[in-house]
């Protein structure tokens, strides 16, 4: 178990790169303290915390094609266009069995980032005891517009990205000295303010939490400062990023089964080319 802390940003079915860093992790035997997953980083982390290898590129990729995983039937018939019941329950309890005690007996911590959509702030729910933990990581991979509000005790929350999309800043305040963080955007990338049209349809959508409006409307100016952040932490010894080098043409919710096993062995290949220069981060002492 290596003291540090593990970020995986979400970025939809761009996660299929993180999916195989973590399967080279895996490989290694590499596991982390502190894990925080957002959106489809903390459905990866499902099957990281459980060891289960390969599992995360199977259930990313084997039900592509059934209307009842991830489609616009399920968006009309459910409210959600990744089918909650197939995801969070006939995947993991009957056709790719998860393994609970597996995860539950996990060294370290981990971490579902979620939005709570009254109070427009970030939460970080734990994943342990998955059979009851797994709502956490469906409200962190609900997208607005496309999935419903999830109820958690009192709250209903949305997808962790809209209010911490790489929780850098979480990890440090929980006392990790050195962090990895696995991003799905490309080096170099700066992203865009959302356009107003999608903006007035999320004002319209969600006008009883007003937070969420506000959130998305600034999402780009909070993540383009995150990463300048992130670039000062990794200059200084403190980060190791690990991150596509080129821009790639895969949609959040994309049905290209080739293009997504492309960039599961992008990750996978990037994860061990960059190894030794990650053990070798993790044994030297952080930089003033």
């Amino acid at each position: 178990m290596i003291d540090c802390g593990l970020v995986l940003e979400g970025g939809g079915m761009k996660g299929m790169y993180t999916a195989g860093v973590l399967e080279y992790f895996m490989e290694k035997e590499l596991y982390f303290k502190n894990c925080y997953g957002v959106s489809a980083g903390a459905c990866h982390l499902c099957s990281y915390i459980s060891k289960q290898k390969k599992r995360a590129y199977r259930v990313a990729l084997d039900y592509l094609n059934d209307k009842n995983y991830c489609s616009v039937y399920s968006l009309m018939t459910t409210g959600d266009m990744f089918n909650a019941d197939m995801c969070y329950n006939k995947i993991p309890n009957k056709l790719d069995p998860y393994d609970y005690k597996a995860a539950a007996k996990y060294e370290g911590n981990a971490y579902a980032v979620v939005t709570n959509i009254r109070t427009g702030k970030a939460e970080y729910m734990p994943m342990r005891e998955m059979y009851k933990d797994t709502i956490a990581v469906r409200a962190s991979a609900s997208l607005p517009l496309i999935s419903r509000n999830v109820k958690i005790g009192n709250e209903y929350y949305l997808d962790g990205g809209i209010a911490d999309a790489v929780p850098i800043r979480k990890a440090i305040a929980d006392g990790n000295v050195k962090n990895v963080v696995i991003l799905t955007k490309e080096v170099g990338y700066i992203r865009k303010q959302t356009s107003p049209a999608m903006r007035n349809l999320i004002k319209l959508k969600y006008t009883k939490y007003p937070k969420i409006y506000e959130l998305v409307s600034d999402r780009y100016a909070r993540y383009n400062e995150t990463l300048r952040f992130l670039d000062e932490e990794e200059k200084a010894g403190r980060a190791f990023v690990i991150r596509p080098q080129r821009p790639n043409d895969i949609g959040r919710v994309e049905k290209d089964r080739k293009k997504l096993e492309v960039l599961y062995e992008l990750g996978y290949r990037d994860a061990k080319k960059r190894y030794d220069e990650l053990m070798e981060f993790l044994q030297q002492e952080s930089l003033d």
